[in-house]
């Protein structure tokens, strides 16, 4: 895969990179909208889709951590730094114009933005 972004605009009407990043800005929600608005540039697409579902892991996994008592609630303090500094990671990388992909829900969502 190409590590630079589409040099053209998105259909948000930011710079590629910018989109990529504000994809991150309010996990599922700021994905979701920039997903909905574009509709031609895959590297937007693909951090949108990502941030969606990195969210929704993220969640989940809260979630369920949150039903185990103490050893569940423990990894759930862990968890939540660690999704911090995910977030903020995705958020540079997207800024820098790179196609970092997270493990399993980067392939899932490079696969995904190729066909919306």
């Amino acid at each position: 895969m190409d590590d630079s972004p589409s040099p053209k605009r998105s259909a948000s009407r930011f710079e590629p990179r910018i989109a990529g990043m504000l994809c991150y800005v309010l996990g599922f929600i700021t994905g979701l909208l920039l997903l909905t608005i574009e509709k031609d540039n895959r590297f937007v697409k693909f951090h949108a889709l990502q941030s969606i579902f990195a969210s929704a892991a993220v969640i989940v996994t809260q979630l369920l951590l949150g039903g185990i008592p103490i050893i569940g609630w423990l990894f759930g303090l862990l968890l939540a730094p660690a999704a911090l500094i995910l977030w903020l990671a995705c958020m540079l990388l997207a800024l820098q114009g790179r196609w970092f992909k997270l493990p399993v829900i980067g392939d899932l969502a490079e696969r995904h933005a190729q066909r919306f």
